[in-house]
């Protein structure tokens, strides 16, 4: 699988604020209690359980924003799968460097191969059907960007990245309309540009067979719906849009759900919930 980096950019405001919020205003004070002049260190990232790796960039610039002749050498790529005991890279600076960033780099490089990881477990659930697993807005503060990459990482596809992306009728919104998911569909229209999708999420059938009547909408998100009121959905929409299914999907779920012929799966938990995989750093 070819994974397309993540532009330098997204990665390095991360990584500051991250730095930042670690080194408060003193810096390491216990390295800087033991080191001895001169100090360098080399260490090695390993795996300590299997999955999928995701977030190494992130890792190297947590050392090379401490230090830029730091010397990071990846020994695998995102997108791997990995088993304990595995390599993923190694770390040569500075013993200040090395320590500053250990957590940083840590922190977010298991954060992110969990979610690669669990979202190649749903990947993994759903081969045979023409289901795509997908993520969601549920991200955490400030790490949007690296998390969906994660998702990326992991087999899966992405929702919207923000609000301006394409216009998402969800309940509240349908509530400001009145209720009317026609009313919604046409104001909607009127609204966007040519190139601007819309999805409208229905928590009935009646609510879907309504929305189907006046054909505007581009997608349907098939809400907290069982698999065989799935099913009906699925054939109410006839393929004339997108058919997504959300809510309380999990991997042990996810085969049955992709079943019913929906073409996306989206998962909150995917980015906000998920384990982090094991991954330790150990001085050579």
């Amino acid at each position: 699988m070819f994974l397309p980096p993540l532009p330098l950019p997204l990665w390095e405001s991360i990584i500051r604020v991250a730095l930042l919020e670690d080194l408060g205003t003193a810096g390491d004070i216990t390295t800087q209690s033991l080191l001895r002049p001169g100090q360098s260190l080399q260490a090695t990232f390993r795996a300590r359980e299997s999955g999928v790796l995701a977030g190494l960039e992130g890792a190297r610039l947590a050392f090379a924003q401490l230090d830029p002749h730091s010397l990071f050498t990846p020994h695998m790529q995102d997108g791997a799968s990995v088993k304990p005991g595995d390599v993923l890279a190694t770390i040569s600076a500075g013993a200040e460097t090395v320590l500053a960033g250990e957590r940083t780099a840590l922190n977010l490089l298991s954060h992110l191969s969990g979610i690669a990881s669990t979202t190649a477990q749903v990947v993994k659930a759903v081969e045979g059907t023409k289901a795509r697993v997908c993520c969601t807005r549920k991200t955490l503060p400030g790490l949007r960007a690296v998390q969906k990459y994660a998702v990326r990482a992991g087999g899966g596809s992405n929702h919207r990245f923000r609000l301006d992306d394409a216009i998402l009728i969800k309940d509240n919104h349908l509530a400001l309309a009145g209720g009317d998911v026609v009313h919604a569909l046409q104001a909607a229209r009127s609204h966007a540009g040519h190139l601007v999708s819309i999805e409208l999420e229905v928590d009935t059938l009646a609510q879907l067979e309504a929305a189907l009547t006046c054909a505007i909408a581009d997608a349907y998100l098939l809400d907290n719906m069982p698999p065989a009121t799935l099913r009906t959905a699925v054939e109410m929409i006839g393929g004339r849009a997108i058919a997504e299914a959300s809510g309380g999907i999990t991997p042990t779920n996810a085969a049955q759900i992709a079943a019913t012929g929906v073409d996306i799966l989206s998962l909150g938990w995917l980015t906000h919930s998920v384990k982090a995989l094991d991954i330790g750093l150990d001085i050579d």
